[in-house]
Formats: C-alpha cells, structure tokens, sequence
C-alpha cells in the first residue's frame, strides 16, 4: 500500500479490479466515502486507482468496501512495474474463439446481399452464440449483478440487458414459434456485440498500457544491486540492503543505485531520462549523483545520502503517479453526467421498445431497436476521455524534466497569462562572484575578512561567493557568535566584539548609515548589473561589496517564447533597482519589481491575479515559497530547495527557463486533447442513441460503433506521446 501522511491525513492507494466506465469509478469512489474516518476518494479509470485520504485509514476496510461494491481491490506492489500487455494470453485467445464462433453466423448474411442463402439451421446458430453469450460473455454478467446488487448500472449492464434480449428474442422465435421457422434469428447479433466490446476493451487496454510507458521507464532505472565499500572491502549488494552512509563503487557503464556525493575520480553521468538533460554531465569530487542515471568512463567512488524511497528517482516516480492518478477539476462535469447516464439510457431504452411497440406492433422489432440503444449507449468514452490525456501528457513531460504534480496545476497551467519570475537562480546562474570589495577606509584585506565572518553559516549564493573569494585570499574567518539573518536584508553579527550588520542599502538606512562616501561606485556598480552589499560598524559605513552574477543562456530565449504565445513575463528581485533593470532590459521583461522582501513577493503576486490573469511564479528558493503558495500555480527549479519543490505545483528537473514554456505548451495541448476527447464522446452519444432509438442503427454496428468510441479516445490521447520539445509534435 502506498500511504503518504499529508498535512493532517495520511493519503492510501489501492488497485482497483473490475472497472469497465465511468459509472463504476463513481461507485466505487461512493463506497469508499461512506466509510468513517475516509475525508476523500478519487477514482481513476485509466490507472484503475484509487487515492484515499483520512485521518485513520484501515486498508483491509477499504478493500471490503470496495468488493462490497461489486469490484476488487488490492494493496499495490510500492516496485512494481505496471504489466507491460494486459491480461496476457487467455484474454487474447478469448477474443480469438468469439470471433472464431461468431464469424460463421455472420458470414451468411453478408452473402446474403451477394444473393447467396447460406443461412446455418437455428440449432447451429444457437450451438455457435451460446459459448459466446454465456462463456465470453460471463464477464458482463457478472459484472451486471454485482452493479445491481449495489443498486446502480454501468456498462456492463447495458451489454448484458441488450445481448441477453437478442438472444432470448432468438431462443423464442426458435422454440417458441414453431409457425416462424422460417424467420431470422438474432443470435450472430448477440455474439458480434459481446465480440466487439470485448475486441474494444482489450484493444483500450493495450492502449492504455501505452500511456504508464513513462512510469515503467522510471522504474526500469532502479538497479537491483550496489557495489558498496565497507573497511576497505568491496562486495554486491541487494539494493534494499544500502544505507545513507555507505561508500558505494559505480564502474563505467552502470547505473548509479543511489543519490550521493563523490569523493574519489571523475566521470561523466548521463541523467536524460531524469531530467531530460540530453548531454553527459561532468562528475568528480563533490559532485552531486542521481540514482538511475548511467556512469560514463570514469570510475567513482560516491558515498550514499539518499536511498530508497527518499531518492530524486523515487519521488519523480511518485509525482508523476499522483499526477496520472489525480482528477482534473474537468473531471467533475463527466462525474456527474456519468452518475445518470446508465439508468437514463436504460429509461430511453424502454421507451424505445414501447414505442415502437405501439407504433407498428412487431415487439421482435421494437426490442432489437431497444437492444441498439443500450449497446450503442457505453459511457465508457466519457470516462476515459480525461484521465487517458493526462496520463500521456504527464508521461510525455516527465520524460522531458517536467514534474506535474497533479491534474489540477495541469489544467491551470494551461490558461496562464503572466509569469512572474525570480531572478537570481532562475533567470541567472545563482553562483555570484565578488567582483569588487572597497573600503572606505583601511585594507580591502580587512574588509574582506570581516565580511567572510559575518557570512560563514550563510547559505545565500552572495555569501558562499564571499566564502569563495576569502579562501581563494588565504583568509581564515574569525569566529561569529549570534549571527542573525534579517529576512530580505542581510545579516547581522558580532565578530571579535564588533557589532556588524551586511546587507543591502535598506538595511543601512535603518542603521542610519550614511553611504555617499562610496556612493557613486556603488550606484556604477548597479547600472552595470551588479548586486551591491554595505558593510558597516553601528552607523559606520566599512565598505562595498560588489556581485556579478551571469545571465542563463537560455533565459532570453525563454523570455521571447512566452511573448510569442502571448504570455506577459514579470520579474521579482531582492536586488536593487539598477541591477533588476539591467537584467530585465537584457531579457525584454515587460515589469520589474526590485528590493521585493518574501512576503512583498506573495503581495505582488496577489495584485496580479487580481488585475484578471492567471499568473504563475517560477522561483528556486525558500524566500520564493509563499510567492509560489499565493499564485494560481507555482513552478520550482528542481535546482533550487525543497521546500521550493513542495510548494509548487510543477517542478523543472534541470534549471533551464525553457522547460516552463515546454511545460505549458504540454498543458495546453494536454487540456486540448480533453476537451476534444470530451466533445466526441458527447457527439457520439447525442447522436448514436437517438439513431439507434429511431430504428436506424443494427444492434451490431452499435457494438461496432461503441468499441470504437472508446479505442479511439484513448489512441487520440496517445498522440501527446509524439510531443518533443521545443512545442514540436
């Protein structure tokens, strides 16, 4: 069972057996919300999985709940790979004997327009249909009773009252009518209806398999043993024998088992199928690995920090079966139409059959054309539509570094109409170097030193720039007890009984710190581009500090794609105003917003949401988390923290801008096979029942019809699949 504990409830899944349309996953998503202490269920037909969320969850609760509603339940395999082709064999050879008995009883009708009567004795068209209504075609009534006993339908119903009315039609005009041996029977229609819906099913579940290719191809990555190192002894062993700690051995050409750091040699890693990264990456000492990925030539030594379920390879694979397991708010209309539509069609199906009765008389008639409304009649299309689309789109981007969290960022996404970016890690490279250090009086040396005390237990990339610099000068920083970060303005520490503050110019004015002495240096070095931070003693100004920080390469490119799909870009920066405006003016962004303190951020995102659009914040840090909260949907740098990566709805493997265009133009194309997958299925019903109630469509093209309904829904959502990047399909 895969259980997650969220915020206040743990969320459970379960695989769910049985399932043939829409109207059994609302069943099943109905008993499941009925037991005490379930606050949630979603059921997702294409996946055949169900997410539970409570506050206590008792699995085996679940499981009868589900089996009392006529459907069978399991706890899923937290390694397995999805089957690779449904059912095996005997489904397959199932098939093979239906249409091995049903194709002699139709064979004579279609001879029959060539004018040759072939037309088999009414003992050997029952001897032929009766293995395939009641052996084939046990499923569905099975399937059928159960759905009665729960006092509601489902597709499988439809099938069996229709295929069990032409067949009976038949037995009675056979046995019962000894004056009409003469008339035609039905039975070839009965067999080829069952035949073709179950062909359709397996053809929609082939088709289906196609779209979790992404998830086994995660899981395909996982190697099933590590060489690890252990007082100086190598050995092999099982993956789940590994520990955080470990020194593991990768020699060329294997697959890293584990997330860590190198500590000896140098190679290079391919990481394509985790981040969609297509080049090798340069691995050595202190580099970071990625379990799944392939080593290159070298040989490396890396010692283990993530293993198992916490890996980067298990929580994509994770992310992306949420994603496909989840509903889209779109889901909801078909949830509903789902909740009436068989014993609707069921009502229509009736009244078919009475008035055609009435109409002309020939109940034999009336029933067949009865018979084409309920075959014709499979809401299965409707709840395939969405769930198949999603399971490929969320597939095909995962494939290109994309995480979607879930159906909904996926269906928000689509409709953004500004971006707000931050600046420094997402649009820069986010590793500053000190380009200037200036004293206003005294050594650059002293300076430099006290500013690389003040910020030796900072993780800020100005700070690890300083720390660089210092090293890179032989300087060893005095010690800094109560060091204090001021959010969105610097720091604050004591050094050899020094009362010291570094940040940026806000914080010198709350000091009452007068900077004219180095102010023209520093205003030159904003104009430039550069970040400026202000050392200083009580109101005493120290000195300047200045940080370059290098655009991406692929920012400007990015930046000019969102202009082309009409999209409004909008940069938030901590930085100063000149700085900010260098580096919008050289990307073309249409709006900046400089010395933007965290929550000024969630502030600013909330105005533009409230001008109209829908916005989206792509941000890499934790000062970026509550801007990433406040806006319709939030996209992390899987560059950048965690806690960035958990609030935000999608997530880009590599810290590359491009992948946030790539990833709305795979929600937009997503969200546009919905709705085309939507309308068919609509059509295909507005259209298909009432021909079939006005006596214009055979019981046997309806089956046809209806099979291919739902195979081409799901062959349609397969096309995302042909999606690369850069928008090509």
């Amino acid at each position: 069972m895969t259980t997650t504990t969220m915020k206040d409830a743990l969320e459970t899944s379960l695989e769910v057996g049985g399932m043939t349309c829409a109207s059994c996953a609302g069943r099943v998503e109905k008993a499941l919300r009925a037991i005490p202490g379930v606050q949630g269920a979603t059921v997702n037909l294409a996946t055949e999985k169900a997410l539970v969320t409570g506050a206590s969850l008792d699995p085996a609760q679940l499981i009868a709940a589900v089996e009392r509603a006529g459907y069978s339940a399991s706890v899923p395999a937290e390694t397995a790979a999805p089957p690779a082709t449904p059912r095996g064999l005997s489904e397959a050879l199932e098939i093979a004997i239906a249409a091995a008995l049903t194709i002699p009883l139709v064979a004579p009708m279609l001879l029959a327009a060539a004018g040759i009567d072939a037309m088999l004795p009414a003992w050997v068209q029952w001897l032929l249909a009766t293995p395939v209504q009641f052996w084939i075609g046990a499923r569905f009534y099975r399937s059928a009773w159960k759905a009665l006993l729960a006092r509601s339908g489902n597709m499988d119903l439809l099938v069996a009252l229709g295929t069990s009315a032409a067949y009976g039609l038949s037995l009675y005009q056979w046995l019962g009518q000894p004056q009409h041996h003469g008339a035609h029977l039905y039975f070839e229609a009965a067999a080829v209806v069952i035949t073709l819906v179950r062909l359709g099913k397996w053809l929609e579940t082939r088709a289906k398999r196609q779209t979790t290719e992404a998830i086994r191809a995660l899981q395909s990555l996982r190697p099933e043993t590590a060489r690890v190192r252990r007082n100086g002894v190598e050995s092999d062993i099982p993956i789940s024998k590994l520990k955080v700690g470990d020194e593991v051995v990768i020699r060329p050409g294997e697959r890293i088992p584990m997330d860590g750091e190198v500590i000896e040699g140098a190679s290079h890693a391919d990481e394509s199928m985790l981040t969609g990264e297509s080049l090798p990456v340069s691995k050595g000492v202190g580099a970071r690995v990625i379990g799944g990925a392939v080593n290159g030539e070298g040989l490396l030594l890396a010692r283990a920090s993530a293993i198992g379920a916490e890996t980067v390879l298990a929580r994509i694979i994770r992310a992306v079966e949420d994603a496909q397991a989840a509903k889209a708010p779109i889901q909801r209309l078909v949830d509903k139409v789902s909740a009436v539509f068989v014993p609707a069609i069921v009502v229509i199906a009736l009244l078919t059959f009475c008035g055609w009765w009435l109409a002309n008389g020939d109940w034999s008639a009336a029933l067949l054309n009865a018979v084409a409304v309920l075959v014709i009649a499979c809401p299965c299309a409707l709840g395939l539509a969405t769930p198949t689309a999603i399971m490929a789109g969320t597939g095909v981007a995962a494939r290109y570094g994309i995480l979607i969290k879930d159906a909904e960022a996926l269906e928000l996404l689509h409709g953004v109409t500004v971006v707000a970016f931050d600046k420094t890690g997402t649009l820069t490279a986010g590793k500053p170097r000190l380009t200037a250090c200036v004293a206003a009086r005294g050594e650059e040396h002293a300076l430099l030193a006290l500013a690389a005390a003040v910020q030796q237990g900072s993780e800020h990339p100005l700070a690890r720039a300083v720390g660089e610099a210092a090293r890179a000068a032989g300087i060893k920083p005095a010690p800094a007890p109560g060091t204090r970060a001021l959010a969105g303005l610097g720091v604050a520490a004591t050094v050899d009984g020094r009362e010291l503050v570094l940040g940026n110019a806000a914080l010198m004015r709350q000091h009452g710190v007068d900077l004219a002495a180095l102010g023209a240096q520093g205003q030159a070095r904003e104009a430039a581009g550069e970040t400026v931070s202000w050392l200083a003693e009580g109101s005493r100004l120290l000195g300047m500090l200045a940080f370059g920080d290098a655009l991406k390469p692929e920012s400007r490119e990015a930046v000019e794609r969102l202009h082309a799909a009409g999209i409004r870009t909008v940069m938030l920066s901590g930085d100063n105003p000149g700085s900010a405006r260098h580096i919008a003016d050289q990307l073309g962004i249409d709006e900046v917003h400089a010395q933007v303190l965290p929550e000024g951020k969630a502030e600013i995102i909330a105005a533009l949401r409230a001008r109209g659009g829908r916005v989206a914040m792509v941000g890499d840090g934790i000062n970026d988390a509550p801007a990433l909260a406040a806006a319709d949907i939030g996209v992390a740098m899987g560059s950048g923290t965690d806690v960035a990566m958990h609030t935000a709805g999608v997530t880009l493997m590599r810290g590359d801008p491009r992948l946030l265009v790539d990833a709305i133009d795979i929600s937009r194309r997503t969200y546009g096979k919905i709705r085309q997958n939507l309308f068919w299925a609509f059509v295909f019903n507005a259209i298909g029942v009432p021909l079939a109630a006005f006596g214009l469509l055979n019981p046997m093209i309806a089956g046809a019809a209806m099979a291919f309904s739902s195979v081409s829904v799901v062959s349609n959502a397969l096309l995302l699949k042909r999606w690369a990047a850069g928008g090509k399909a």
